[in-house]
């Protein structure tokens, strides 16, 4: 495994850190977010260090797929599938990303229809 000594997210990988894991598979782990921003907010990550979305993109071994295949795993998991979802990866300081270990957030359970209203 590709981790990073400081990173959050891997120490999580590692449990160093606790979380609440909802999905597992062999390269990709899922775990509800600390600060969620709708009834469903559940983080995946690749269990290996990417920093942005777009080293994961270009690290092409097939692990970006195993990323979205388990964030709608976990979409069906919590009910929020059929209604929909919103998949997000903020990638680099100017989207907001702050955790630099790449990582996607699955929203729903409200309705994320943009613009509000």
């Amino acid at each position: 495994m590709v981790s990073e000594t400081n990173c959050l997210f891997c120490k999580i990988v590692a449990k160093e850190i606790p979380a609440e894991v909802v999905h597992e598979t062999d390269r990709t782990l899922a775990f509800r977010d600390v600060n969620p921003q709708a009834p469903t907010h559940v983080l995946v990550i690749p269990k290996d260090h990417y920093p942005t979305a777009a080293a994961l993109a270009a690290a092409d071994d097939g692990l970006a797929d195993e990323v979205l295949q388990a964030a709608h795993a976990v979409a069906e998991q919590e009910g929020v599938a059929e209604p929909g979802y919103r998949l997000v990866f903020n990638t680099g300081l100017g989207a907001g990303q702050t955790v630099f270990h790449v990582h996607g957030h699955v929203l729903g359970g409200r309705d994320l229809t943009w613009p509000p209203g």
